[in-house]
């Protein structure tokens, strides 16, 4: 692989090439990849990055797949969105909206993590991926595989949303529905990886997939013009995200690419499953699992593995975190889309929702410049208004049936 990168321990300093491995197994510490970032500050620019195709292989040299290796084309580079009529709701002046609902090709920001590490596997001479998945990444998965002519086991929780199930099937993956949490899902693939010698993206090959994330900061900082924001409001299933995007806006600034600025980061979870935000909200280092129990499935993670470094992340940027409840993730669906019409999936209720309540308590300046991450479409999870929203009873074809219509709702406005 590249000379940019490595994949090691950080703690004994051990060196692991051209192979997949998540625990050093010297120290049983997690591996992780580590860029030579005097070498990267060389070969980075504006003008290269701005002279290469808009999807995340223009940060290349920051991402663990050998530059011109490739991966999926088209990847990334999703729309930052200002979004004025959100923010007055919310109380802010400077909202924006890093909107990954429009991602390429199925609709999430796993599509920026699986395209790396795809191209990780492909490098690595993995004939066979697959994933635990609470969803999105199963879609993902299914999807760039068939487009890569990989086979794809995707195991999933049974009870998942049926459009994120069918999304799945309809690539040709073989899917294999778990009566069991995401959490039991996740250490059967541990297993089932071991045995079978298979690149599961969120077991050995975690460390690759991992460093797709970033690639949110870095579009965020690029199309803010080169600069950061004032702060972040990050969805959290696993940690993995809000980790990896503290960590890239710093890495802009360790190749000189963007000015030092302070970038609070802060987490959302839903009530019925937040073992990060507890913790922080309790001023713990320790995560402590949960079974999870909320209409938000794709953040459903009860023992997450990036628990411990989202903590140090929100907690050395001077940021924070918060919960909403199964009724203000609902409620923060309808207001991103009845003022911005955006129809985010039920993790993006739970990041406008926090946001409101971070607005309101005054954690995060009404002046400040907001970015929140919308990370999946909301036409994943339409499971979860049924019965909340007024389709009205059918009309009659006629006219004056509509104007007795008209007249009712008009009154009612």
């Amino acid at each position: 692989m590249s000379d940019l990168f490595h994949l090691g321990c950080p703690v004994c300093r051990r060196r692991f090439s051209g192979e997949a491995t998540t625990i050093c197994p010297a120290c049983f510490y997690p591996t992780s990849i580590t860029y030579d970032l005097d070498a990267v500050r060389q070969r980075i620019s504006h003008e290269a990055v701005q002279a290469r195709p808009r999807d995340i292989w223009r940060y290349q040299e920051l991402l663990p797949v050998t530059p011109g290796a490739g991966g999926l084309a088209g990847v990334g580079w999703t729309p930052l969105i200002p979004a004025p009529r959100l923010g007055r709701k919310l109380g802010s002046g400077d909202v924006l909206l890093k909107d990954d609902a429009a991602c390429f090709p199925t609709l999430s920001f796993k599509d920026r993590v699986v395209a790396v590490a795809l191209a990780a596997a492909r490098e690595l001479g993995y004939g066979v991926v697959g994933c635990a998945s609470t969803g999105n990444l199963a879609n993902a998965v299914a999807a760039q595989a068939a487009r890569a002519g990989l086979t794809s086991w995707i195991l999933v929780p049974a009870d998942l949303e049926a459009a994120k199930l069918l999304g799945t099937a309809v690539y040709g993956a073989h899917l294999v529905r778990v009566a069991g949490t995401y959490d039991q899902v996740n250490r059967l693939c541990l297993e089932i990886s071991e045995r079978h010698g298979w690149g599961f993206v969120n077991v050995n090959l975690r460390p690759f997939y991992a460093e797709g994330s970033k690639t949110v900061a870095f579009e965020i900082a690029e199309q803010l013009g080169w600069r950061l924001p004032d702060n972040v409001v990050v969805p959290m299933a696993g940690g993995s995200q809000l980790t990896r995007i503290a960590r890239g806006f710093q890495e802009l600034v360790d190749v000189g690419l963007v000015p030092a600025h302070p970038v609070r980061i802060f987490g959302a979870q839903a009530e019925g499953c937040s073992p990060i935000v507890t913790a922080f909200l309790e001023g713990s280092r320790q995560v402590v699992p949960q079974v999870p129990q909320t209409i938000c499935r794709s953040l459903a993670i009860g023992d997450p593995a990036d628990g411990y470094t989202a903590l140090e992340a929100m907690t050395s940027s001077g940021g924070g975190a918060g919960l909403a409840s199964d009724p203000e993730i609902r409620q923060g669906i309808r207001i991103l889309a009845e003022s911005e019409g955006i129809l985010g999936e039920t993790a993006a209720g739970v990041t406008v929702a926090v946001a409101g309540r971070l607005l309101a308590e005054g954690r995060i300046g009404a002046g400040d410049t907001t970015v929140l991450c919308i990370t999946g479409n909301g036409l994943k999870t339409l499971e979860c208004l049924d019965g909340h929203l007024d389709l009205g009873a059918p009309l009659d074809p006629s006219m004056a049936a509509f104007e007795a219509r008209h007249a009712q709702l008009a009154g009612a406005a």
